[in-house]
């Protein structure tokens, strides 16, 4: 099965994207500088604004989630995985993991990119 959804966010002058494990877009309108792991804000949606068919699918350890980060004429492409853990009720953050660690923030595990290899190109889009 498959299942699409569809997350808008903005860049801020503060998005660094050096976090070595994670990246993640929030709800939250600014970002102070601490914050390395966030490369948007203002999102339309945390984990818990994602659709029932989208949390049910990815709920499966055997789930694969793609997922485009777009802006302009770029796009990055990352692939996670998905979990049994998920619990995906965090109501502003949306977290991608290196790792296996799972919260109600983390909408996917062993990502093969975090902040801090997503496109620097990108990167400084979104801080622009």
């Amino acid at each position: 099965m498959k299942a699409q959804e569809s997350i808008r966010c903005r860049g801020h002058p503060f998005v660094l994207g050096t976090h070595p494990t994670t990246f993640e877009v929030t709800c939250e309108e600014e970002l102070s500088r601490n914050g390395n792991c966030i490369i948007g804000v203002a999102a339309d949606k945390g984990c818990a604004g994602l659709s029932p068919e989208f949390r049910t699918l990815l709920s499966h350890d055997d789930a694969i989630l793609v997922t485009r980060l777009c802006s302009g004429n770029m796009t990055a492409e990352i692939q996670s995985r998905g979990s049994a853990h998920l619990t995906l009720d965090h109501p502003t953050d949306i977290v991608w993991r290196r790792s296996t660690f799972t919260c109600g923030r983390t909408i996917g595990i062993c990502s093969d990119q975090v902040a801090a290899t997503v496109s620097r190109d990108l990167i400084a889009r979104l801080r622009d």
